[in-house]
């Protein structure tokens, strides 16, 4: 490997931490091939910085290893996403016209968001593909509430989502049926709850600030790209910062295989809210987080509608997403309303609605 470092290495094994009077070397010579080669990396630029506080054990090497992992496979996972949505977010916010909303959905607000919330069926997108495009569609004067439940709603009440669960619980509707619509549901009595709620109280000012400008703008290709690529940079600022979040908390904080998660499989109550909180720290996205639910095996149904309803609509790295749209205060909020809803309906499906669906109320099945 060439040097690239600011400091001239003392052999190829130039990383050296003490360790019981020994020198503990970590061979960097060679080229990084190997699976792990970014890990490896992200330890080899940080080890230096660490040294000059504490040393550098081997268990804090192979927590870096497995931060810098968990970092690179969710922000590989959700930047396309990201990408996409701010494309068309760009798109629309450039050939949109302002008003055009107000055409196409019905003039009742209670009408316009129960059909907001079912567009995830004919437009469906991920979590963090729907952040940057409600962005820019609240700033074209998409009501809030509209805006509220197209975005709650879109990344479960959507055919990708029902595929996946359905198929990840061994092909059980009722299953796949009971997390849809307990997203619509929560999606839709947020965004009822909102729309009462003036704008300053829930936007952000720079959102805000779009009502009483009335610019006209070029509506060409050039424009399109410029629009989407200030998206892509404000929102990717704010989704970075969750994901370097999200990996330490699953690296340092939780492990879901611990004995802790294991003893909350009898408790509905108990478990669903620890469900939640699992979802909130995984920030897994909404086409394949069934297939974790369901190898949960030693919970109940409640739990497991509650993983896969919360995550979707509130996790770690969503939190700094919406605050490129909402106010910390409005999202603190939304947090703990979404949370209580999706705990509530998830032990009401478990207790009265599934059982009447599904031939009894054993544990859900590891899919096939």
């Amino acid at each position: 490997m060439q040097n690239l470092l600011p400091f001239p290495p003392q052999s190829s094994s130039f990383l050296e931490t003490p360790r019981d009077s020994n020198l503990k070397k970590v061979q960097t010579s060679r080229v990084l091939t190997t699976p792990t080669q970014e890990s490896r990396f992200f330890v080899w630029t940080t080890q230096p910085f660490l040294s000059f506080y504490c040393e550098v054990t081997q268990e804090m090497k192979e927590q870096l290893s497995d931060g810098s992992m968990e970092f690179l496979a969710i922000f590989l996972e959700g930047l396309p996403f990201i990408f996409l949505g701010t494309l068309i977010s760009g798109f629309l916010g450039t050939y949109l016209p302002k008003g055009a909303f107000e055409k196409f959905l019905p003039k009742n607000k209670v009408l316009a968001i129960l059909m907001s919330g079912l567009l995830g069926a004919i437009f469906p997108v991920c979590e963090c593909a729907v952040v940057p495009v409600i962005r820019r569609l609240v700033k074209n004067g998409l009501p809030v509430g509209c805006a509220l439940a197209y975005m709650l709603a879109a990344p479960i009440f959507n055919p990708v989502t029902a595929i996946s669960t359905y198929k990840a619980f061994n092909n059980e509707i009722p299953i796949a049926s009971s997390r849809l619509i307990m997203g619509y549901l929560i999606a839709i009595i947020v965004a009822l709850l909102i729309s009462r709620v003036t704008h300053d109280l829930i936007l952000k000012r720079s959102l805000r600030s779009d009502e009483s400008h009335h610019h006209e703008h070029p509506r060409n290709l050039n424009a399109a790209m410029n629009n989407s690529l200030r998206d892509l940079m404000d929102v990717g600022l704010y989704f970075t910062i969750g994901v370097v979040l999200t990996a330490l908390l699953k690296t340092i904080v939780i492990d879901p295989n611990d004995d802790f998660w294991k003893s909350l499989a009898d408790n509905s109550l108990i478990g669903s809210a620890a469900m939640m909180v699992l979802a909130f720290v995984l920030s897994l996205c909404s086409t394949s987080d069934a297939f974790i639910a369901a190898n949960f095996v030693n919970f109940k149904y409640g739990p497991k509608l509650a993983f896969m309803v919360f995550g979707p609509m509130i996790d770690a790295k969503l939190v700094f997403l919406y605050s490129t749209v909402f106010r910390w205060k409005f999202i603190a909020f939304l947090v703990v309303v979404v949370f209580i809803l999706t705990g509530a309906l998830a032990l009401l499906f478990e207790s009265t609605i599934l059982p009447t669906w599904m031939e009894n109320n054993a544990s859900i099945p590891l899919p096939a």
